[in-house]
């Protein structure tokens, strides 16, 4: 039996954009199990601001390999102020609620997904006026994650945010999380074990070729005969890229090794300025990749790197670049703690350093660059596990049997 799902997602990423491509991804692998979906999503690129529909329209629909996509029109506000940033979030909560009610037609489930929280209310507001199953994915720990990076500090909007995140999963039907770690952060705050379920983040291993070595990536940007060390992913607060900035300043008289920074965010201009005043001519920045863009790009990759501020409930989280770095099959060196970093060293696919530590980065890039078999090796265990635990088809599958649990 076919089951018509809609999804409420501001920045749902297709694959010839820049950004994470996890919904479209699962949307596609569910039609081939009956699942009709529906997408709500944003008119404005998320990575560029770019407005990609006729501005003078509410609601425009498309269909992209068989997702029926509404772009409802949204406030532009990318790498912006937090404060026009949830202006952002506030115009498409409202002008997707529109869209669900007029465009989308009767869905046998709602699928909601935070952050931010805001299109997480449309989709319970869609879900209660349809009578139907409210599904709840949790991505990311908000308000906590804000409230850690410094970024919310008004006690009063702390206090409204966290009442708001109570309320929603109070009246979830279900909540999915994508990380082991949220899990227990949900039953930490109440929430029913029973009422969660765990689809961690993943890849799909067949977008990344391990033997690709990004023969045009290294001729463009004149690699032949580099150590490349990659980070693909934002450029923004969380991601502590000034770590890397001086690890790269560490090893600029190893003149093999060379870092490549690919993706934008609202650090990136101060970024540029910072590597410039640091005579950093071994570090290229890269504007954000499509996906097969991007596999090209690790193919050109011999490591890769992942950082995150140390800030506690950052140890919670599964970044998505991680998951890609090994399906390429390359080794990543993780600034990060916490449940990724298990994930890493039972892989046996990487090398672990503290966060922020630069001079450990710059100790691991070096070693790795002098031990290609190491690097390979590595690589190649990373592939393995991520094959084996974290495969997009297997994650597909088990949202299929939980979303016609909830909508039969």
């Amino acid at each position: 039996m076919a089951v018509k799902l809609l999804l409420v997602h501001q920045v749902f990423t297709l694959p010839g954009e820049g950004g994470g491509t996890r919904h479209y991804e699962l949307a596609r692998y569910l039609q081939a199990d009956a699942v009709e979906t529906t997408v709500i999503t944003s008119d404005v690129k998320y990575m560029t601001g770019r407005r990609l529909t006729d501005h003078r329209r509410l609601v425009t629909e498309e269909t992209v390999d068989g997702i029926r996509i509404l772009r409802a029109w949204t406030y532009a506000a990318t790498n912006a102020s937090y404060l026009r940033r949830v202006f952002s979030f506030v115009s498409f909560m409202l002008t997707s609620l529109w869209a669900g009610l007029v465009e989308a037609g009767r869905p046998d489930l709602v699928w909601g997904t935070s952050p931010p929280l805001f299109q997480a209310v449309t989709a319970w507001l869609l879900a209660a006026l349809r009578r139907r199953p409210f599904l709840l994915e949790i991505r990311d720990l908000w308000p906590e994650f804000a409230i850690g990076m410094g970024v919310l500090k008004n006690r009063l909007l702390i206090w409204l945010s966290r009442r708001l995140e109570l309320f929603l999963y109070a009246r979830a039907t279900h909540l999915m999380v994508n990380s082991p770690a949220y899990r227990d952060y949900l039953k930490g705050k109440g929430v029913p074990e029973g009422k969660i379920s765990l689809i961690p983040n993943g890849v799909d291993p067949d977008m990344f070729n391990p033997e690709n070595r990004g023969a045009w990536v290294r001729e463009k940007y004149d690699l032949h005969g580099k150590f490349v060390v990659t980070y693909a992913g934002a450029l923004g607060q969380a991601n502590d890229i000034p770590a890397i900035l001086r690890a790269a300043a560490r090893l600029r008289d190893e003149p093999r090794v060379h870092f490549l920074l690919v993706g934008d965010g609202k650090e990136r201009p101060s970024l540029e300025r910072q590597a410039a005043e640091m005579g950093l001519s071994n570090l290229t920045f890269l504007p954000w990749a499509s996906k097969s863009e991007m596999a090209d790009i690790l193919g050109a990759s011999d490591a890769c790197l992942a950082t995150l501020m140390d800030i506690p409930m950052f140890r919670t989280t599964y970044p998505n670049k991680v998951f890609d770095y090994m399906a390429a099959g390359r080794p990543t060196i993780l600034a990060i703690d916490g449940v990724i970093r298990k994930v890493i060293e039972d892989a046996e696919g990487g090398v672990a350093v503290a966060c922020g530590d630069e001079a450990a980065i710059a100790a691991a890039v070096g070693e790795l660059s002098r031990d290609p078999e190491r690097c390979r090796r590595l690589g190649a265990q990373a592939r393995r596990h991520v094959v084996a635990h974290f495969n997009r088809h297997d994650q597909a599958a088990a949202l299929s049997r939980l979303l016609r649990r909830w909508a039969t």
